[in-house]
């Protein structure tokens, strides 16, 4: 077909304002983010060696060890409580009460064990302690005899718009040197509950008996932890674990023996994605490495699960999966755009307020942006700010063995605020229904130090409120009082 001139620049000016658009929309709403000139002189990226007191065996025969605990239900009144017992079975038993030593309950659990090529084992218990009271610390003993061992946890707050909470947020963690800083530095942080957004041990990194082993190194390395306070989890590619090399092809097998999830009640088909909501958050967990496409599961279930988010009730909507949707490092760079195809528009619509991914060795934090009108022929194919887009996270620095991802692309892309390849964990302690601060703490040389921070504002509550807006000068001071007009 042929235009004439005016028909031509009639043509042009749509895509011409576009373009124009995308431009001053960053120019005057986001301004140009930080890439830390930090260099860390990391510890050495090796696994502790087992025989180091971190993997010590508990005293006694057949004495319980590596004892995690997890949500166990929707709303919180309930734990999942795992351990393994290394020689037999022994018993099933949670004994638990209000008061130290003093067990006025108990449920009964079940107990399993499976082989992975040459590797067996051990006798891997799962109890549901449930009709819990809220706000509750309770004590447990598992174990017999003198090979028995007590630990407590809390229970989280009613469900409930105000309610403050303090969660963690560890990715990629393993068992080195550096995963031990990271771990240390979340104990002293006071966070109740971790968001483990994937990869656990990196038992994959090793081969045939080994692989088992270093699950176990892993559940005992972790215990002084995950004993006490739930951690919720999702899968990251060094869970697949497929090995045709050693006729084990059954993804996610050692994992899903080993940590269970409360998929169930949220009425999800697989424990590789769910969703709990705990004081004034839900949290709806993905699995990068399932079938997420339209028609799928995945799709189906998380399509109901937002419909059944009641901000009113859970004002705060965190996501965690593994793979980051918004990336700027050069490892696994856009390895997540498929996910985002099939879920930002979602993440848009139900206005989710932060979420947290790992997988990338480094850590990097992004404006509200969103690429939901791109599409194959046409449209804006670059994201553009958008207030009610989530802020995008990535947290994959806990410490494994494969070491930093210290090559971010160059420049710096404008939806990207801070970035710094360094190990270290965040917290998100949620103050009531509209505020909520945000920090993530590098390891520098094995001290904990606050590298960036910000307040982040809620997506349903402060709809209508006045923020205040700050100098550009400002915007990326590591205070944790500031108020940032983007988030």
């Amino acid at each position: 077909m042929i235009f004439s001139k005016d028909k031509k620049m009639g043509f042009m000016m749509p895509r011409i304002l576009v373009i124009s658009y995308v431009l001053f929309s960053f120019v005057n709403n986001v301004y140009a983010g930080v890439t830390s000139s930090f260099i860390r002189s990391e510890w050495p990226s090796v696994d502790i060696p087992l025989d180091n007191e971190v993997f010590a065996v508990p005293s006694g025969y057949n004495a319980p060890e590596q004892v995690h605990i997890t949500q166990g239900d929707y709303d919180g009144k309930a734990v999942i409580i795992t351990w393994v017992t290394p020689t037999e079975p022994g018993s099933n038993q949670v004994r638990y009460g209000k008061s130290e030593k003093k067990y006025d309950f108990t449920a009964e659990g079940t107990v399993k064990k499976y082989t992975f090529y040459n590797y067996t084992s051990g006798y891997i218990h799962q109890c549901l302690v449930n009709d819990l009271e809220y706000d509750t610390k309770y004590f447990y003993e598992i174990g017999e005899g003198d090979s028995a061992r007590s630990f407590w946890f809390q229970t989280p707050p009613n469900i409930d718009p105000n309610a403050s909470y303090k969660f963690g947020i560890i990715g990629d963690l393993g068992q080195t040197y550096n995963s031990l800083s990271t771990l240390n530095h979340y104990i002293e942080s006071g966070a109740q509950t971790a968001l483990h957004v994937g990869d656990l041990s990196y038992a994959d990194r090793y081969t045939y008996h080994d692989m088992g082993v270093r699950w176990d190194s892993y559940g005992r390395f972790a215990e002084k932890v995950q004993a006490y306070q739930p951690w919720i989890w999702t899968v990251g590619n060094h869970e697949i674990e497929y090995m045709p090399y050693m006729n084990e092809v059954t993804p996610f097998k050692q994992y899903l023996y080993r940590y269970p999830t409360p998929y169930a009640a949220s009425e999800s088909s697989s424990p590789l994605w769910y969703a709990v909501r705990r004081a004034s958050a839900h949290i709806i967990v993905l699995s990068s490495y399932s079938p997420f496409v339209k028609y799928t599961p995945q799709y189906i279930w998380l399509a109901a699960e937002f419909k059944k988010v009641d901000r009113k009730k859970t004002p705060w909507l965190i996501v965690v999966m593994h793979t980051p949707i918004y990336n700027s490092n050069s490892a696994h760079y856009m390895e997540g755009e498929s996910m985002r195809a099939a879920f930002e528009s979602w993440f848009v619509q139900y206005k989710v307020d932060v979420i947290f991914a790992g997988h990338v060795h480094a850590y990097e934090r992004s404006y509200r942006i969103s690429n939901i009108q791109y599409n194959i022929t046409g449209g804006i194919s670059y994201p553009v700010p958008d207030k009610s887009a989530p802020v995008y996270i990535t947290v994959g620095d806990g410490g494994n063995q494969e070491g930093l991802a210290s090559r971010f692309n160059d420049p710096q892309p404008d939806y990207s605020a801070f970035r710094e390849a360094s190990y270290g964990h965040s917290t998100l302690e949620i103050m009531n229904k509209t505020h909520a601060f945000y920090h993530w703490n590098r390891n520098d040389d094995g001290k904990k130090v606050a590298a960036d921070s910000f307040v982040l504002h809620n997506q349903y509550w402060n709809k209508n409120l006045r923020r205040r807006k700050l100098k550009k000068k400002y915007l990326h001071s590591a205070v944790p009082t500031l108020e940032l007009n983007e988030l």
